[in-house]
């Protein structure tokens, strides 16, 4: 897939849980979604299903009555791209300048400090 579709913030929660346990049928999708939130209802996880099945970054086989979905396309290329573009339209595609904010505006445990600069310093 060249260009992945934009997925939305509630497609993004419905991708995780695919992502971390696939095949897995739409019972077991609203299952765990509604255990991490109970406002989810079965419906609208369906309508966000097919969606996700429609712009092709979901699939699913037919397992008697169930449907078992699974990933068409990688977490990692989808955190990329969606990383990529927040870079591009926030930051201008400056990534010192999004570091910087994020350094100056949040607070940074020592722990935190420490992978920063480990990541910063690169492999040695």
């Amino acid at each position: 897939m060249d260009q992945l579709p934009r997925i939305s913030e509630t497609e993004w929660e419905i991708m995780r849980v695919v992502w971390s346990r696939n095949p897995i049928s739409a019972a077991e999708i609203i299952e765990s979604l509604v255990a991490h939130d109970p406002t989810w209802h079965p419906v609208t996880a369906k309508t966000l299903l097919n969606r996700l099945v429609k712009k092709g970054v979901l699939g699913y086989d037919l397992e008697g009555r169930s449907y078992l979905y699974r990933p068409l396309v990688r977490e990692r290329d989808c955190v990329n791209a969606v990383s990529s573009s927040f870079l591009q339209r926030v930051f201008g595609g400056s990534l010192n300048l999004m570091v910087a904010h994020f350094v100056e505006h949040r607070k940074l445990s020592p722990k935190q400090i420490k992978e920063l600069r480990r990541l910063l310093d690169g492999p040695n």
